[in-house]
């Protein structure tokens, strides 16, 4: 099976403070990388550098064997202008803690206007697509509702929708339950087991371990900005080598 994404030494400072200390992880196509760790670990930081909403200070990432936000020249790197950015991130699907769904815009709309406005599909097509998308999660119903009439669970189901919309390689999820009440957690951890069984590349952050074991084909531990540990769930979740990771498991479980 092929590496989807290929992340390479990387690192990230925010002023003093280092966020990632060195980080190296591959993800095959077809593949499920569960990320966990504690607050801080920079979980989510790695997840926003894949595709390149945060730049990296050294390193380097590639999804589907495109170097991401940079073109190589002999030894050096050039940084790829904005617009080039944008394409290469319609490839990469991210799916936010917090929804990001636009409040002016119908269920529809949010998941119509990037295919349009970013890849210049029809609308008609693009209509049709997200219809079907819809129906994908179990919104059918709701294309011409506003995000504010939904529950939390429906917006993050639309906010997957419109993910799917740009047809990406990959898909990226930031802790996409943190934000829900208990009970709308499984609608939407649902949805992304179905789509672990589509055989959809995915790295997913998030503190559900239980789904962890259940849907990752690998997890990955980490802590102060470093991986600690990674292998199979029953490797990591039931018989972890490391002390940092029994102590947070330890907590969690």
């Amino acid at each position: 099976m092929s590496v989807m994404v290929d992340i390479r030494s990387v690192h990230k400072s925010f002023g003093s403070l280092q966020v990632l200390r060195g980080i190296d992880l591959q993800v095959r196509a077809g593949e499920v990388t569960v990320v966990l760790g504690p607050s801080g670990s920079g979980k989510s930081t790695l997840l926003r550098t894949v595709n390149h909403l945060e730049k990296v200070d050294r390193g380097e990432i590639s999804v589907d064997g495109a170097l991401l936000g940079y073109r190589r020249a002999g030894d050096r790197l050039y940084e790829l202008p904005e617009r080039e950015v944008l394409r290469q991130r319609t490839r990469i699907g991210f799916v936010f803690q917090n929804f990001n769904l636009f409040p002016h815009l119908t269920v529809l709309d949010n998941v119509v206007e990037a295919p349009v406005s970013a890849l210049k599909r029809p609308r008609k097509a693009a209509v049709e697509s997200a219809h079907r998308l819809l129906e994908r999660v179990g919104l059918g119903d709701k294309a011409d509702v506003y995000p504010r009439q939904l529950s939390g669970g429906q917006q993050q189901r639309v906010a997957i929708a419109r993910a799917l919309a740009l047809e990406p390689k990959l898909l990226l999820f930031d802790e996409p339950t943190s934000a829900l009440d208990p009970e709308l957690v499984g609608e939407v951890l649902d949805v992304i087991r179905d789509l672990a069984a589509q055989g959809t590349t995915m790295i997913v952050v998030t503190h559900e371990i239980a789904f962890a074991r259940e849907v990752a084909d690998t997890v990955v531990f980490m802590a102060e900005g470093r991986i600690v540990e990674r292998g199979a769930p029953d490797e990591v979740l039931d018989a972890p080598r490391e002390e940092r990771t029994r102590a947070f498991l330890a907590k969690v479980l």
